[in-house]
């Protein structure tokens, strides 16, 4: 008789697997304060995984979460989300030799994705936490890659390079605090300009375990999440387009063309 493969087993991801992922259940929340205050909140779900203990899914399961490098960074030489993360590092002559590397995602659901923010953390061979690489894409499918210091004590501080909103042009800097998460998540990036925060956004959630019966909830409780967070985002635009916030033009293609710096 033919061993079934543990990942094709119902009730579990396939053998130790489940340990390197969790799901954090979120509130994402934005404030805008100028030229109009605007607040909006919105309930979805992210994977935290280990980039090199990607998760395992049943086959039914995996159409409601399929991970693709593609949907991240660059294509690279090992063209896996690893290997692309590694040849952002190596473009800065940063090595971390073999180090552990997480990440805050969404997945594909569907076939459909949406990852406004990917986290990444990159630790040493020691375990040591070197470096946080923050990564926005916008609907327009420009994307670029933020290299930050661990922020534990005090948000890192980066200069905006990416037209990420038409409502906000490439002016201002970015205050960003991603640690690393545990039993919680809490991210927190401020655009500022002129000594104030123009715009806040926030990301909090809630750990939990990335068994199938959790994976499965979560479809009930967020069905078709990246869908439904894009959507959120463009009735919020319509919303402000309505209050009449004046909206910034799109940047030539020659500057929106991918950054790496």
């Amino acid at each position: 008789m033919t061993q079934q493969c543990a990942a094709d087993r119902p009730g579990a991801l396939a053998r130790g697997e489940s340990g390197a992922s969790a799901l954090y259940r979120t509130r994402i929340t934005h404030l805008r304060r100028a030229p109009v205050h605007h607040y909006f909140e919105h309930r979805s779900y992210s994977w935290f995984v280990d980039l090199d203990r990607m998760p395992r899914l049943p086959r039914w399961l995996r159409p409601f979460a399929t991970f693709d490098p593609a949907d991240h960074l660059w294509e690279a030489p090992n063209d896996t989300l690893r290997g692309r993360v590694d040849a952002f590092l190596a473009d800065k002559d940063i090595d971390l030799g073999g180090g552990r590397i997480t990440a805050l995602l969404q997945p594909r659901v569907l076939g459909f994705v949406f990852n406004p923010l990917t986290l990444y953390w990159c630790h040493d061979a020691s375990g040591l936490l070197r470096y946080v690489i923050a990564e926005v894409q916008n609907s327009c499918g420009g994307r670029h890659a933020y290299l930050l210091p661990p922020s534990a004590d005090r948000p890192a501080m980066v200069t905006k390079k990416l037209y990420a909103s038409p409502f906000n042009d490439v002016d201002g800097h970015y205050l960003v605090s991603a640690p690393q998460p545990d039993d919680n998540l809490d991210v927190r990036i401020s655009l500022h300009r002129d000594h104030h925060p123009a715009f806040v956004a926030t990301l909090r959630g809630h750990r939990k375990s990335a068994g199938i019966p959790q994976i499965v909830a979560m479809q009930l409780v967020a069905p078709l999440a990246p869908l439904s967070n894009a959507l959120s985002m463009r009735v919020q635009g319509t919303l402000l387009r309505l209050r009449r916030v004046p909206v910034v033009p799109h940047p030539s293609l020659e500057r929106e063309k991918v950054y790496h710096s």
